[in-house]
């Protein structure tokens, strides 16, 4: 097997985590452009940068999206053990909804040598093993969506203290409109995307990529990568 140097082994990784790095500094520097701009018409003092980045308005910005991406994975994740879709690459077999057998997901006794130990120990820490990439998933949700509420409120009650108004409580400002705003208008381009990518995926291609199927492939195969 022909021996490969990590950054290309590491390819894809290694260029969506310097692409992330890149546009979270561009959203820091826009962002704080912009927030300035607003304290500017409003006659206020500008911030620096260390400011901004450490700010409850730049947190609320950066959780609301992860929170989405995160709720966008665990769904997909945990939806297509059970649901299907003909004809797309990002559907398992229409013969293999649930969870399927241990001789399938390589079990216990079904583990090859090569297979991770929990795989292979049986009991607890298999199942914890066999549900992890959800249960992180879940996890990172859970706590960007906790983190994007608690900056949340803290820029919102900036503001409203500002105009001379009561903010409330934390618990009030997870039932208020801005909250769901803020949220649902992330949810929804995010679950677009998908159903997209699910659909279009049966009917359009794209050569060399995994995440199509083959330029060939008929309409109606199922779970093939190009």
């Amino acid at each position: 097997m022909k021996k490969h140097s990590p950054l290309v082994t590491n390819g894809l990784s290694i260029a969506f985590g310097l692409l992330f790095l890149a546009s979270l500094i561009g959203q820091a520097f826009s962002g704080l452009a912009y927030f300035n701009e607003q304290q500017m018409s409003n006659n206020l003092e500008e911030i620096s940068f260390g400011q901004y980045i450490t700010s409850s308005n730049f947190a609320v910005d950066v959780t609301e999206n992860w929170q989405s991406e995160y709720l966008q994975f665990l769904l997909f994740i945990v939806l297509t053990v059970w649901l299907v879709q003909k004809g797309s690459p990002e559907s398992k077999d229409l013969d293999k909804i649930g969870t399927e057998s241990d001789q399938d997901q390589l079990l216990g006794a079904h583990a090859k040598p090569e297979s991770p130990e929990w795989a292979k120990a049986g009991g607890l820490k298999t199942k914890v093993y066999a549900n992890s990439l959800g249960l992180v998933m879940g996890t990172v949700f859970l706590l960007s969506w906790l983190a994007q509420s608690i900056a949340g409120f803290s820029a919102y009650a900036s503001e409203q203290l500002a105009n001379l108004q009561d903010p409330g409580s934390w618990v009030e400002y997870l039932g208020s409109s801005e909250f769901w705003n803020r949220t649902l208008q992330n949810w929804q381009s995010e679950f677009l995307a998908v159903w997209s990518m699910v659909v279009l995926s049966v009917y359009l291609r794209q050569r060399g990529s995994p995440e199509s199927k083959p330029v060939g492939a008929s309409h109606e195969e199922t779970n093939v990568e190009g």
